[in-house]
């Protein structure tokens, strides 16, 4: 089956097909094993320029982004809205534009409006990675929650991920509802009704389910979500125990999944809310892998969009 043409950018997995996903996805192996070395890094983005241009706070995903750049002898420059002239008015247009003009070679962008990436990209005209839209799509955490459980079982295929918690403000749920079913794996979506947006029961390989006992049965992997309280305006849920009480992802909910069913978390943690201590930093918890794999997965990103030979 042909892998159809490369991509130019990872906004979010529309133009991906499931050869092109397994490629990256094999190739972020390789790169688990240059993390391993004792010299950490390799020259194959030597004399390239990355940029991240994030325009909303974060730790994990920019952390993440710049070692990965770095590792593979990219040159970074980092942009923070709060200390640039978007603090003085001046638009995205603008702001892309002045970087361009430096020689950027690739943007990774973060930004509290969905589709900030899509303009990135065509403003600047180089790959662009979305780091995290609006609400909308956070592609590289998808990626990296699809390897590790990857890593777990060797293939996606006929897996069943539970995603619980809040759906409705979550780029992360919206991301791997697209990417799991991709790549043969079904997705089930569960949370209280008023965090559970209807219409994500469209995509291909998606249900939804108020009920998380019966969400996670036969689960091979589930993933607790952080309730997204700067993102709510009151009327969502009755209060915060109740949600625990019933949504919490611990060790009984998971006595309902697979025996060997793993714990998965994007981060960062409202521990003892939306998910357990005892889960948590249980011996099913694979939450810091997710970590570990995130660089590893950026390394693959940014090498399959400005050097990657066509090997799907």
């Amino acid at each position: 089956m042909t892998a159809g043409p490369r991509p130019r950018h990872l906004l979010d997995f529309q133009d991906w097909t499931p050869e092109r996903l397994n490629a990256l996805l094999d190739n972020a192996e390789t790169m688990l094993q240059v993390l391993d070395r004792p010299v950490k890094k390799v020259p194959a983005l030597q004399g390239l320029t990355v940029c991240t241009a994030f325009f909303e706070n974060s730790t994990r995903t920019r952390t993440s982004f710049e070692l990965a750049a770095r590792r593979m002898s990219a040159d970074v420059v980092s942009f923070a809205a709060g200390s640039s002239s978007v603090s003085k008015g001046e638009s995205l247009r603008d702001t892309i534009e002045v970087l361009t003009a430096y020689k950027v070679d690739a943007y990774v962008v973060r930004h509290h409006a969905a589709g900030a990436a899509h303009l990135v990209a065509k403003y600047s005209g180089k790959p662009v990675i979305n780091a995290g839209d609006g609400r909308r799509a956070h592609p590289t955490q998808a990626l990296l929650d699809a390897f590790t459980v990857r890593q777990e079982y060797g293939d996606l295929s006929g897996k069943k991920v539970t995603i619980i918690g809040d759906v409705r403000h979550s780029r992360v749920a919206r991301s791997n509802a697209e990417l799991l079913p991709k790549l043969g794996a079904e997705v089930v979506l569960c949370g209280p009704a008023t965090l559970l947006p209807e219409g994500l029961a469209a995509l291909p390989g998606v249900t939804l389910t108020t009920d998380p006992r019966q969400a996670v049965k036969g689960a091979h992997a589930v993933m607790a979500l952080r309730l997204q309280q700067e993102r709510m305006n009151g009327g969502y849920l009755a209060s915060l125990q109740e949600y625990a009480d019933t949504y919490q992802v611990n060790e009984g909910l998971m006595q309902h999944a697979e025996s060997g069913a793993i714990v998965l978390h994007p981060g960062p943690m409202n521990r003892d809310l939306e998910i357990s201590s005892e889960a948590a930093d249980g011996p099913r918890s694979r939450i810091l892998k997710q970590v570990e794999n995130g660089q590893a997965v950026r390394m693959s990103v940014l090498y399959h969009l400005l050097v990657g030979r066509d090997q799907a």
